[in-house]
């Protein structure tokens, strides 16, 4: 395979003078089926899978850097022109509203909108003014259910509030959605599509996405195969809470058989082109975060460490999807890591007077103060340590903002939180579900996660987002309880599971004595629901974080399916789908 990193890269990160940083004095996730509880919230033990293709290491010794070929650089040229190409054939179409519309939906769909984020721009402007002029009201304007579905969609996701009373004229006068909509399968599939962006106590919102959902669930048995398998998949993968990257193969699939749509033509070859230049600056990032995880050492030195340095750079792949963040994606593994180390500790190695210790050193975070530490903490926090400052200092140098204060205080924080469940678990109390939860959205990582993202992308860095940043907001607390509430939704099923590990429902079952196990799942799918909203709330609400931050925030609840959904043999076959496709296979679109 071509080798286009160094070119992407090149253009993408531009070097930075550095700059000398001030003195700052010392001052877990769904699984379908749980694991056993002396791992609680730990990942399947499949390094076949998790851990870095020898391929890649092997082709890491030809240095990925040098194989530049005179070859890519006409490729990349090529490539250049032919987005040019649909540039202009998306400004062009874009004028006429439905095709502008189907156009944004197929490169969002792709994942290769940050190309056109410029003509995306200007297209959507002029739909949102369709809206607030008022002319889809009007008595004689005739578009369809997919035209309106899909321009609320596109526009919500895009930061514009559109009200969900332009679902209006497709209601009975007694408020109920028409029934002969039952025969329009693309303008339900949309409708449908469109529920998936409600906010809290949008009736309407929830009423059209049980009505379309109950349609076209009715309709797969009078589909051909094909038809079958779209509306299946849109059931079951809505794109707004899908990762785009993952569904993008599927999309040529289902959307050209039987057309001759040119521009359709164009973008798909662009589409190739683009995956195959991605995928291998994934596949040298990869190399890049296993040559640090081997280099630090703590695989040799921390036995019952995890050594799944892929998986961990799968969740900075899925969050940061812009090829250019390149060097955010690298970096933003090392925490994650950490994450899952420190999890570790927690979960299988330390005893309960071990673990005060260690919390207490991370919430002081004096580096001479860990002689009382056992040894494999003290490694594991000077490890800790070194990589904070490193990350710190290179936020400094590029953002002119120093993070350490925030990163301490997410660490301490994390640890906090494991700590607190140390002890519930260790005395076998069990606490009320919403402190389970209060807790458990600390626990999951996500704020860790989040708080990196936010000074590695380095925009919007004020005094003001920081504090909110440093407050744990609700686009990454409800990220947070999205994870926590997935998981927790799996602990339950295993008839084998001891109860010691915890989890939402079993809180639940405890503190209402009588509840089946069925109705405490039932109110976790509806505290993910509620949760969902919140996060699309965030998405047309005024605040001080910029669309990549949001936008990574949605990325890392769309990611939780996949990383967490296990099998009965503790295999991820969701995730090995995902990870074929975005870094082995040649021909994934």
């Amino acid at each position: 395979m071509a080798l286009f990193s160094k070119a992407i890269f090149a253009v993408y990160n531009p070097p930075i003078p550095p700059k000398k940083i001030p003195h700052i004095g010392h001052s877990n996730l769904i699984q379908l089926t749980p694991k056993p509880s002396s791992q609680k919230w730990s990942t399947a033990q499949d390094h076949g899978l998790l851990s870095t293709p020898s391929h890649l290491l092997t082709n890491s010794k030809t240095n990925y850097a040098n194989t530049i070929t005179r070859e890519d650089d006409d490729i990349c040229f090529l490539h250049a022109r032919k987005l040019d190409v649909f540039r202009h054939v998306l400004s062009k179409l874009g004028e006429e509203a439905v095709e502008g519309l189907n156009m944004i939906d197929a490169v969002q769909r792709l994942g290769i909108d940050h190309h056109f984020q410029e003509e995306i721009d200007q297209i959507l402007q002029k739909q949102h003014l369709i809206i607030t002029s008022g002319s889809t009201h009007g008595a004689n304007h005739h578009s369809d259910l997919h035209e309106v579905a899909v321009r609320f969609r596109l526009l919500r996701q895009q930061g514009y509030f559109v009200p969900d009373d332009v679902f209006n004229k497709f209601k009975e006068s007694e408020g109920s959605f028409k029934q002969m909509l039952s025969e329009d399968i693309k303008g339900l599939m949309s409708l449908y599509e469109a529920s998936q962006l409600s906010t809290e106590g949008e009736v309407t919102l929830d009423e059209a996405g049980q009505f379309s959902c109950h349609l076209l669930n009715t309709s797969l048995s009078h589909l051909d195969h094909h038809q079958a398998r779209v509306v299946g998949n849109t059931l079951s993968n809505p794109h707004h809470k899908s990762l785009a990257t993952f569904m993008a193969k599927n999309f040529f699939a289902t959307n050209s058989r039987g057309t001759n749509n040119r521009w359709l033509n164009i973008l798909q070859e662009v589409t190739k082109t683009d995956f195959n230049m991605v995928q291998s600056l994934h596949q040298k990032e990869i190399v890049q975060i296993s040559k640090w995880w081997k280099e630090l050492g703590l695989a040799k030195e921390l036995k019952f460490a995890r050594d799944q340095p892929v998986k961990w750079y799968i969740w900075s792949m899925a969050c940061l999807t812009d090829p250019k963040l390149s060097e955010e994606r690298v970096e933003l593994t090392k925490p994650i890591s950490f994450i899952y180390l420190i999890d570790d500790i927690f979960d299988v190695y330390g005893t309960l007077d071990e673990l005060i210790l260690f919390t207490e050193a991370v919430n002081r975070w004096e580096i001479g103060d860990i002689d009382h530490l056992p040894d494999y903490m003290k490694i594991c926090f000077k490890a800790l340590h070194d990589m904070t400052n490193e990350i710190s200092s290179k936020v400094y140098q590029k953002h002119g903002w120093n993070p350490l204060h925030s990163l301490r205080k997410t660490w301490g924080s994390l640890c906090n939180a494991f700590l607190v469940e140390a002890k519930w678990f260790k005395s076998g109390h069990l606490p009320k579900a919403e402190d389970y939860l209060k807790n458990g959205i600390v626990s999951s990582g996500v704020n860790v996660v989040m708080v990196h993202i936010f000074f590695l992308l380095g925009q919007g860095i004020t005094k003001q987002s920081v504090e909110l940043l440093n407050e744990t907001p609700a686009i990454i607390s409800s990220a947070a309880a999205i994870l926590r509430l997935w998981d927790d939704l799996g602990s339950a099923e295993d008839e084998n599971q001891d109860g010691h590990d915890g989890s939402y429902i079993r809180c639940y079952l405890n503190e209402h004595q009588g509840c089946s196990i069925e109705d405490a799942q039932e109110i976790t799918i509806t505290l993910i629901s509620e949760e969902w909203k919140r996060l699309n709330k965030e998405l047309v609400s005024p605040n001080l974080f910029p669309a990549a931050f949001t936008n990574a925030s949605l990325n890392l609840a769309r990611m939780v399916p996949l990383m967490y959904s296990y099998d009965q043999n503790q295999c991820l076959p969701s995730l090995k789908e995902y990870m074929r496709s975005m870094l082995y296979e040649t021909d994934s679109v």
